[in-house]
């Protein structure tokens, strides 16, 4: 009898694109491997829920990729190679720092003649030659890869594919599960073809429970991967118990937990045994730290005590 995850892969196709992003998951976990890095895959950004076959109408989240992105940095920062399986046309590494006209105006034109050559402004050149340094040598040294989804389905084909050139990696990989995926989807066979049209009235839509996809990654594909989830609540009250019964019911290490409203500067950590928070003031909001640069440092930290704990139990 086969489960619910299961029964969701043998009734969705993988998405366009799935056997070209599985080469390159495995190209780059494979030449990590042999270099023995320590390796991460940051899921970032929301999934979407098609409402047609031929999409123009779909359900969404509010999710930017702020903190995906952002951890994705300091993940680098901190020696890891890094997996970047974002949302399609959400934030990215680096580039987030200059979203909207930023960018462009830091540039400026120069013409002589029939030549035009573009230069930085020299009051942004402080500005973006550190973010321009990181990203060149994230990209010379081969330690990210970028891989981009957009509905619930393809993340989800995705995320397997990701866990299966992970799987080698054993206590050496992190998987931090930032993304904001749909919790409700609509079946494949019980969605119409073509746009749904307005003249026929409002349309009645049966949405599913998308199954959990933590109980085979922990459990099958990545069992000995340090498994980090993110637990998002608007209900203070529900925070830490909802937190703690993912993880008695999933075994994994960590659930990141916060509140909407203040997910910016406040989140709590949650393990099977205790909870702590990490907090960000607005003296060093000011000074230009983000929270993730504390989170992902507190992961790292975890992380490695977890491989030296795992490795010393497999030698005794």
């Amino acid at each position: 009898m086969t489960s619910h995850w299961e029964d969701f892969y043998a009734t969705h196709l993988p998405p366009n694109c799935f056997e070209d992003n599985r080469s390159l998951l495995k190209e780059f976990c494979d030449r990590h491997y042999k270099l023995k890095s320590n390796i991460v895959l940051v899921t970032s950004g929301g999934t979407t829920v098609p409402l047609e076959h031929n999409t123009v109408r779909f359900v969404d989240n509010f999710s930017a990729g702020n903190r995906g992105s952002a951890s994705a940095e300091y993940f680098l920062e901190h020696g890891y190679a890094v997996i970047f399986m974002h949302r399609t046309k959400s934030l990215e590494p680096f580039s987030r720092h200059f979203t909207g006209q930023q960018l462009l105006d830091m540039l400026e034109l120069h013409e002589e003649g029939m030549s035009t050559t573009i230069t930085v402004k020299p009051d942004s050149v402080d500005v973006l030659a550190p973010v321009l340094d990181k990203y060149k040598n994230a990209q010379e040294t081969h330690r990210m890869l970028y891989i981009t989804f957009t509905s619930v389905v393809d993340y989800m084909w995705l995320l397997r594919a990701a866990c299966e050139s992970l799987a080698p990696f054993e206590r050496n990989a992190v998987l931090f599960l930032a993304a904001a995926v749909s919790d409700f989807y609509v079946p494949q066979d019980e969605m119409p073809t073509h746009k749904i049209q307005s003249g026929h009235g409002a349309p009645t839509i049966s949405l599913q429970l998308v199954p959990k996809m933590l109980a085979p990654l922990v459990s099958l594909w990545v069992p000995h991967a340090y498994v980090v989830s993110f637990k998002l609540e608007t209900d203070e009250a529900l925070l830490i118990a909802k937190s703690r019964e993912s993880l008695n019911k999933y075994k994994h290490k960590l659930v990141i937990a916060n509140i909407l409203q203040t997910r910016k500067n406040r989140v709590v950590f949650v393990t099977p045994t205790t909870n702590y928070e990490i907090v960000l003031t607005k003296d060093q909001a000011l000074t230009g730290l983000e929270i993730e640069e504390p989170i992902v440092a507190d992961v790292v930290r975890r992380h490695r005590d977890y491989s030296r704990d795992t490795e010393q139990q497999t030698h005794q």
